[in-house]
């Protein structure tokens, strides 16, 4: 099938109209010449101390059963969130919300949540808790941030989260090869496991 009949290249595309796309994400993402690999990604963890995991355990086992996941701006706000609060206290990160990037006609739009320390880390809420679309926007949006980001940064990351369930992606700048990782992180089961590798990506000590 010809690129140009899964992307019009006279036509605007925001990231969310990609959520919206019928066509397989390989064939997507083909149009801006980068491939799709699915595997299980060994990502390293951070060792030290969590003071407010306990804190932060407790507040979403309480307010989980009370919670109406149905609305996006619930998840977002009462699950996200609180998770990434918690990032930034460990890792001294910066976090823009709704970041805006215009790269081109076909690479626009607002980024949910851009982490930054020597690390970009990007963090998107997967509309309609559909993780498999949420993905396709996530591997767009990685590759428009591959041309607005002015860094070194070799491999750019991120994750699409539906509040409860969280999976990672990588952008490898140089093969222009998209990684979906096979393995989810549960809220709240794998809150500490998930919190781990979050804070292990953005930790201003890490080595890159």
């Amino acid at each position: 099938m010809p690129r140009a009949t899964i992307i019009q290249p006279d036509q605007s595309y925001t990231f969310a109209d990609y959520f919206k796309l019928d066509f397989a994400p390989q064939d997507i993402l083909a149009y801006f010449n980068v491939s799709l690999q699915r595997r299980s990604l060994e990502l390293p963890r951070y060792s030290g101390t969590l003071d407010r995991l306990t804190d932060l355990t407790a507040r979403i086992e309480e307010s989980l059963p009370r919670l109406s996941l149905t609305s996006e701006m619930a998840r977002r706000e009462f699950l996200i969130a609180p998770v990434l609060m918690d990032v930034l206290h460990y890792t001294q990160a910066t976090l823009n919300v709704e970041y805006p990037v215009a790269v081109s006609n076909q690479l626009k739009g607002s980024l949910d949540y851009l982490l930054q320390t020597h690390q970009t880390f990007l963090v998107i809420e997967a509309k309609n808790e559909d993780l498999e679309r949420g993905f396709i926007q996530l591997a767009i949006e990685l590759i428009a941030l591959d041309q607005w980001i002015d860094s070194e940064q070799p491999i750019l990351q991120g994750a699409i989260s539906t509040g409860t369930i969280w999976q990672f992606g990588q952008f490898d700048r140089q093969s222009r090869e998209v990684t979906q990782n096979l393995d989810l992180y549960r809220v709240p089961a794998d809150l500490e496991d998930l919190l781990r590798v979050l804070v292990r990506i953005l930790e201003p000590s890490r080595e890159t």
